[in-house]
């Protein structure tokens, strides 16, 4: 039975993925990666389910066994980035502030792009409280009423209810001691404000 250290490199030789990347693209910093790489330590089960996303490899294969490379049963589900905040100016896969991660089904991840987001702030309460994390489907328009991420200004994306007429777009919390954003339509020109996703699922934290 080969280790892990192994398949871990051969992968990254396969797939063409430098270890600098792969470490960037799991949140994890270069030298806990050369650890796993030396077979000094061994990954825990989310963050090994990380490295095989990645990879486009098995768990099984990974930690040695005799067994396909390519996963087959592993495409049950899908794992996205959980986000800190969103910065004005970069797009959402360049993003570093990944400080976790969400599983969402493959129906669900044949149907867009998603990422999910850490409320900050009471605004949206009581539905959504700071700590929760609400999982985000990327798109650029939403209907009036839906609860949007919208960048305003190059300020860090805000989630709100989206509301957009003749007379500009509102953005609304669900907490009534916020007033709402409004914005005229030169004003959502001119900062301006941009729909980035849809948010379609809470995942509330207990």
């Amino acid at each position: 039975m080969a280790k892990f250290a192994e398949r871990l490199n051969a992968a990254l030789k396969i797939r063409n993925i430098t270890p600098a990347e792969l470490a960037k693209r799991i949140g994890l910093n270069e030298g806990s990666l050369s650890n796993y790489r030396s077979g000094k330590y061994e990954p825990k089960q989310v963050r090994l389910e990380q490295i095989a996303d990645v990879l486009h490899v098995s768990i099984p294969w990974l930690m040695g066994g005799d067994v396909p490379m390519t996963p087959s049963a592993r495409s049950s589900a899908t794992l996205i980035p959980v986000l800190g905040s969103v910065p004005a100016g970069i797009p959402i896969e360049a993003v570093e502030d990944i400080i976790d991660y969400e599983e969402i089904s493959a129906e669900m991840a044949r149907d867009g792009e998603y990422f999910a987001l850490r409320i900050k702030g009471a605004s949206m309460e009581p539905k959504f409280s700071e700590g929760d994390v609400v999982v985000i489907r990327k798109q650029e328009q939403v209907e009036n009423g839906q609860i949007a991420v919208v960048m305003v200004n190059g300020d860090e994306a805000t989630v709100k209810k989206f509301y957009k007429t003749d007379a500009g777009i509102m953005l609304v919390g669900l907490n009534p001691a916020f007033s709402p954003l409004t914005f005229t339509p030169e004003q959502a020109e001119q900062l301006p404000v941009r729909v980035i996703g849809r948010v379609v699922e809470l995942r509330a934290k207990f």
